[in-house]
């Protein structure tokens, strides 16, 4: 029988965490209900992480939008969610999705929510729509929560389309840079070996260097792929840490090139989850702990935990928000004119959509100052393999001359 770990709010608002064996996750969450605990997180400890060789079959945030946006329209048409499960698994495209969606049919037709027939299916639909699809069901506004998310995540897949395409340009002009410095080390530089061994000439360091490097590559470039991919590795496994995570995730917030991009990207992803949340008649503790989840920063998450115990001091929401060191000005008085007002999700709603157009016109901004920083790199490792070739030639020259 699985461990679960989980975490709760006790009566007395006291926030506990432990473990408990169950069969399924349903079983904690009655656990914890009979027991008057309210759950923010309930996960399997020790889970092993399956490995997905599918790649053509990832299901991607534009998927979860179709998804969500098909749902909706069925819906409010008054056809039922079995019905329309039953109509999306047919005619999804991604073979994966239909897959999944074909499994959590099936659990529909056992008599399960369809909440809890998404939570069964956990490793591919976001935590956030698993909770919105149950807040819909205790409300009975499904459709309408449906079509909330997939403007969510029609959103979501604009953000992340905005961010991707603003790496295309760095990351390709990266790889011609590898592949020419590689072919001029391992191709072009052999040639002159001979020529510089028999001249008799002193070689000067930036050329002894150059010939040392380009016969490690050639002589153990098994090891310099092996090294690479260790570093890799090791990398990796530095960045999924608590700690590793939590320093990369902060110098974003410090790197002057991406700070703004970071800054911007972080504040929509946050006001417009949390916004959704909120509208929704999610509870604004248990919203922040789910948009914590799912901002995709440490630095944030950890301050919306800290945020969460200082809500429970009966402090407002603006003011651990500020302490969090990553939201602007502008951000944290339209928290403050929100929670005035009593209309803090519309507000936020709006701050999303400012950010919005702010994070593409900071990517273009990022991608304009990163071209020519990268072709300044790539005319400084040309040209120091260039004049440590070139170096040596002239000593020859001046050599033949003399005699």
């Amino acid at each position: 029988m699985p461990i679960f770990k989980y975490k709760a709010i006790t009566n007395n608002g006291k926030k506990i965490e432990s473990s408990y064996e169950a069969n399924n996750s349903q079983q904690v969450l009655a656990m914890l209900r009979q027991k008057g605990y309210f759950p923010i997180n309930v996960q399997e400890a020790k889970k092993s992480k399956a490995i997905n060789l599918n790649f053509f079959d990832k299901i991607r945030t534009r998927d979860i939008a179709v998804f969500c946006r098909q749902l909706y329209t069925m819906l409010n048409a008054g056809v039922t969610i079995i019905n329309a499960i039953d109509i999306l698994r047919v005619q999804t495209e991604n073979k994966k999705f239909r897959q999944v969606i074909s499994e959590v049919y099936e659990e529909l037709q056992k008599g399960s929510t369809f909440s809890e027939s998404l939570n069964k299916k956990k490793i591919f639909f976001p935590s956030l729509l698993i909770n919105m699809v149950e807040a819909g069901e205790m409300s009975g506004n499904l459709d309408i929560i449906m079509n909330r998310m997939a403007v969510h995540y029609e959103k979501e897949e604009k953000l992340n389309n905005k961010v991707k395409s603003a790496m295309y340009y760095p990351i390709i002009l990266s790889i011609i840079a590898v592949v020419v410095v590689v072919f001029l080390l391992v191709v072009v530089m052999p040639t002159f070996i001979g020529m510089f061994s028999k001249s008799g000439v002193t070689l000067p360091l930036p050329t002894r260097i150059l010939l040392g490097i380009s016969y490690v590559l050639r002589r153990f470039w098994y090891l310099v792929i092996l090294a690479i991919i260790g570093i890799m590795f090791g990398f990796k496994k530095y960045i999924d840490s608590d700690k590793g995570r939590l320093f990369i995730d902060g110098l974003k917030f410090k790197i002057p090139i991406i700070k703004r991009s970071t800054t911007n990207i972080v504040t929509s992803r946050f006001t417009r989850t949390l916004s959704t949340l909120m509208s929704s008649g999610v509870p604004l503790m248990n919203a922040l702990d789910i948009v914590g989840r799912i901002v995709g920063n440490k630095v944030v998450s950890d301050g919306l935990e800290r945020t969460n115990e200082e809500l429970r001091k009966g402090v407002d929401l603006s003011t651990p928000i500020k302490n969090i060191g990553v939201f602007s000005p502008m951000v944290i008085s339209m928290i403050k004119i929100g929670e005035e007002s009593g209309s803090l999700d519309e507000i936020l709603n709006k701050t999303a959509d400012y950010y919005d157009d702010e994070v593409e016109t900071s990517l273009q901004k990022l991608t304009s100052a990163l071209e020519p920083l990268m072709i300044v790199f790539m005319a400084i490792i040309i040209g120091f393999i260039v004049l440590s070739i070139a170096l040596p030639m002239f000593d020859m020259i001046s050599t033949i001359e003399y005699l």
